[in-house]
């Protein structure tokens, strides 16, 4: 079973839902979830907030923080996951912005790097992974772990079932 499968499985029994906000992934984490039968059930939606502007202006990301910090940071993370769970009305959110590659890194923030966010109503938790390979590999680990990181969340949470 996939983690993707996993994931529905145990949202579902415990009555539980999700929602994304992606910038990188442009989507996968969604994807990945809609693909499993019985999905509807716990995935409510999700926001593609590639752009500065659709994070600000759906999700409620300060632009004084997009300012300072910029868009891939943990700040930044931890507000997307808040703003999704806001706006979609989900048990949890998950978030995720980062650099895919191949261009586009730095010293500080190199090719590869993702900040993850994960909000319920109890709490928002924030995390950095730098992935390696190439865009598509560093895509593709994202999503799975932002599916795991959702799961996780779920395991916290008491159902409404």
């Amino acid at each position: 079973m996939s983690n993707a499968e996993e994931l529905v499985v145990k949202l579902s029994a415990k009555g539980l839902t999700c929602a994304t906000a992606e910038s990188c992934t442009g989507g996968g984490v969604g994807s990945a979830i809609t693909a499993v039968a019985g999905s509807s059930a716990v995935f409510k939606g999700g926001v593609i907030s590639y752009s500065n502007d659709v994070k600000a202006y759906v999700l409620g990301v300060s632009r004084d923080l997009l300012a300072r910090v910029g868009a891939v940071s943990g700040e930044v993370a931890g507000q997307m996951a808040a703003g999704a769970r806001r706006v979609i009305g989900a048990d949890i959110a998950v978030s995720l912005t980062g650099i895919a590659g191949p261009g586009g890194g730095s010293a500080e923030k190199p090719v590869g790097l993702v900040w993850f966010g994960v909000a319920t109503a109890a709490r928002i938790a924030t995390e950095r992974r730098v992935f390696t390979g190439d865009r598509a590999a560093v895509r593709s680990a994202a999503v799975a772990h932002a599916i795991d990181l959702l799961s996780a969340a779920a395991d916290g949470l008491e159902g409404k079932g």
